[in-house]
């Protein structure tokens, strides 16, 4: 595998995965108006896992040797590891950091979108050796 092929790949992921983060961001924003800020950020990470995940197996990883029950176990597994440095840095940031540094306007939104960025190597790296291998 030549490292041209790697780049087209991880750049096939972080478009894919990027599709799929402003499908999380979005619905973050709506579940928000019912749900308080921590809740709408699970419900929002799994609506973008599931984006992901359709995406992936179409764009990504499409000569994937394992069969759609192993991708989705694994893919599930990858992201609950993710959605646990979503969830953490999107609330530190939110109630601490940003805060302390006087940061009010957008400060869940910015919170949110720092969260959701921090996965993306490690999911990366997970996708491609456990949930889709060649």
């Amino acid at each position: 595998m030549t490292s041209q092929r790697i780049s087209k790949k991880f750049v096939s992921f972080l478009l894919t995965g990027g599709t799929a983060a402003l499908i999380n961001f979005g619905s973050r924003i709506l579940y928000n108006h019912w749900l308080n800020f921590s809740i709408s950020i699970v419900l929002a990470y799994i609506t973008g896992m599931l984006a992901a995940f359709i995406l992936m197996k179409l764009f990504v990883f499409r000569n994937s040797r394992k069969d759609l029950k192993h991708s989705a176990m694994f893919f599930t597994l990858i992201n609950i590891l993710a959605i646990f440095q979503t969830w953490l840095v999107s609330m530190a940031l939110a109630y601490y950091v940003l805060p302390s540094l006087g940061v009010e306007k957008f400060s869940k939104e910015i919170a949110h979108a720092v969260g959701i960025a921090v996965p993306v190597f490690t999911s990366y790296i997970g996708h491609k050796r456990w949930t889709f291998p060649e």
